[in-house]
C-alpha cells in the first residue's frame, strides 16, 4: 500500500467492505488481541487512517509518530467499520473537523500566541490546507479565513470518504533558535465528527481521534524516516524488541473533542456572563469561549468555577502570559477593561422599509475592541447581529469618497478613529 500517491484510489474498483479491509490490514492482528483484551467493550463506528508510515524508533507502549513533509498531499481515509449496519445516524452527512495543533503542553498554554506569531511570520498562507482535487466523497470543504489550522468538511458514512490534507508549517518554526539543529515539536492531527440534531445543526458529537506527527521541509520526513529505520536495524534483535513495527499507515487513536468543537457550544445554553463558584466545569467552558479565551478551554476543561476564581493573577500570567493572563484575571474579578477602540456601525436599511427610529435617521450601535485584530471586530460583529463568525467573509470600511476598503489587521490600525465607524459593513 502506498502511504502517499497522487491520484486517489477509485472506490467502485472494490467492495467497502474490502477497502476497508486493505486499509485496517497492517493492524488486525493487533487490533484483535486488543479487543480481545478489553471484554467486548463498545467499538467506535469510525475509524480514521492517515495514509503515511509510522516511525520505527518509537518504543513499545509510546504513542506512534508520523513524519510528513510540509505542502505534500496526504490521504485520510474516513472509515465507518460498522457499514450500513450501524443506524444510529439521521442524517445523510456527518461533518468532521480536522485540526492541527500543539502536542507539548508547554505550547497548548501559548498556542494563541504561537499562531499569531506563524500569522504574521507568513502573511497570506495557512497551517492547514484540503486538497479538494485529489479528495474523495468530501463535500462542502470549507477553511475559514480566521482558522489557519482547522477545516470542515461533510461526508456520507455510507459510502467512506477519502481527504487529502496539506500541512504547510514545519515544527522548528516553533522551536527556540539557540545554536542551530533544534528538534522540531510534534504536532496533533485530531478529527471530530458530528452529527445533526433536531434542529439541522452539525453540534451532536460522535467521535473524535488524534495521531502525533512532525512535518518536515520537503523530502525532510523521507529522509529522517530512513535514518530511524537504519538506526533501529544496527540495534540487536534484543533492543529492537523494545520498540514498535513500523507500518505503512497510521491509525489515529481516539480521544476527548476538541475544546472548541461546535458540540460545546449549544444554542440552548446561554452562559452567565459572570464566573460564579457553582459555575460547573461545562459552564466554565461556555464562560471561557463568551469570553473569548477558547485557546485555553483545553487547559481549564476540569476547572469549575470555584477552581479560576482561586487562582492569582500571577498563576494566570504564568499560564496563559502576560497579555491574556491579565485579560482573563480582570475578566474573572469583573473588573472593566479600556477598549482600545470604539466603532459605531447601523445596518444598512432596504430603500422602501420604514425608519424604525422614531424621528426618522439611522441607529448606530457602538463596538468596543480590546483586541485590534480583524478576529475581535469579526466576532463582535456576529454577536451583535446574531450570527456566527463564520458566516462573515468580508468587512468592509466605506471611506470618505464611497469606496469600500477590504478590512485586515492591518488596514484597522490605519487611520481609523473612535468616532470614524460610520459605514462598516459586513458580508
Amino acid at each position: 500500500m502506498l502511504f502517499w500517491h497522487n491520484q486517489p484510489e477509485p472506490y467502485h474498483q472494490h467492495s467497502t467492505a474490502s477497502y476497508i479491509r486493505d486499509a485496517l490490514a497492517p493492524f488486525l492482528k493487533h487490533e484483535e488481541e486488543r479487543h480481545a483484551t478489553e471484554n467486548g467493550a463498545k467499538c467506535s463506528p469510525f475509524q480514521y487512517v492517515l495514509c503515511a508510515a509510522t516511525s520505527p524508533a518509537v518504543k513499545q507502549q509510546e504513542e506512534t509518530l508520523t513524519y510528513l513533509n510540509q505542502g505534500q498531499s496526504y490521504e485520510i481515509r474516513m472509515l465507518n467499520r460498522k457499514l450500513v449496519e450501524y443506524t444510529d445516524i439521521s442524517s445523510k452527512y456527518v461533518k468532521s473537523i480536522v485540526r492541527v495543533v500543539f502536542h507539548d503542553r508547554r505550547l497548548q498554554y501559548t498556542e494563541h500566541q504561537q499562531l499569531e506569531g506563524w500569522r504574521w511570520n507568513r502573511p497570506g498562507d495557512r497551517i492547514l490546507d484540503v486538497d479538494t482535487p485529489l479528495s474523495v466523497g468530501v463535500v462542502e470543504p470549507r477553511a475559514h479565513p480566521l482558522q489557519l489550522n482547522t477545516i470542515e468538511f461533510l461526508w456520507d458514512p455510507v459510502k467512506n470518504a477519502s481527504v487529502f490534507i496539506q500541512v504547510n508549517c514545519i515544527s522548528t518554526e516553533f522551536t527556540p533558535r539557540k545554536h542551530g539543529g533544534e528538534k522540531g515539536v510534534p504536532f496533533r492531527i485530531q478529527i471530530d465528527t458530528f452529527t445533526q440534531n433536531e434542529h439541522g445543526e452539525y453540534l451532536e458529537h460522535m467521535h473524535s481521534s488524534s495521531c502525533q506527527v512532525k512535518v518536515f521541509k520537503p523530502k525532510g520526513a523521507d529522509r529522517k524516516l530512513k535514518t530511524d529505520r537504519e538506526k533501529i536495524d544496527k540495534k540487536s534483535h534484543q533492543d529492537r524488541e523494545k520498540y514498535q513495527s513500523s507500518h505503512e499507515t497510521t491509525m489515529l487513536t481516539e480521544c476527548s473533542p476538541w475544546p472548541d468543537a461546535p458540540n460545546l457550544g449549544s444554542t440552548n445554553n446561554t452562559p452567565s456572563p459572570h464566573l460564579v463558584p457553582s459555575s460547573s466545569p461545562q459552564d466554565t467552558q461556555l464562560w471561557l469561549q463568551l469570553h473569548r479565551f477558547s485557546p485555553f478551554c483545553r487547559l481549564f476543561s476540569s476547572f469549575s468555577g470555584a477552581d479560576l476564581l482561586k487562582m492569582s493573577r500571577e498563576d494566570l500570567i504564568q499560564i496563559c502570559g502576560p497579555s491574556d493572563g491579565i485579560r482573563l484575571f480582570n475578566t474573572i474579578k469583573g473588573r472593566c477593561i479600556q477598549p482600545r477602540l470604539t466603532i459605531y456601525v447601523c445596518q444598512q436599511q432596504p430603500r422602501n422599509q420604514p425608519q424604525t427610529k422614531p424621528g426618522g435617521g439611522e441607529v448606530y450601535h457602538a463596538l468596543y475592541l480590546e483586541d485590534l485584530t480583524l478576529g475581535d471586530l469579526s466576532e463582535k460583529i456576529a454577536l451583535l447581529y446574531s450570527v456566527t463568525p463564520q458566516q462573515i467573509s468580508h468587512i468592509y470600511r466605506q471611506g470618505p469618497t464611497g469606496i469600500h476598503i477590504l478590512v485586515s489587521d492591518e488596514v484597522r490600525e490605519g487611520r481609523v478613529t473612535s468616532d470614524s465607524g460610520r459605514g462598516w459593513g459586513h458580508g
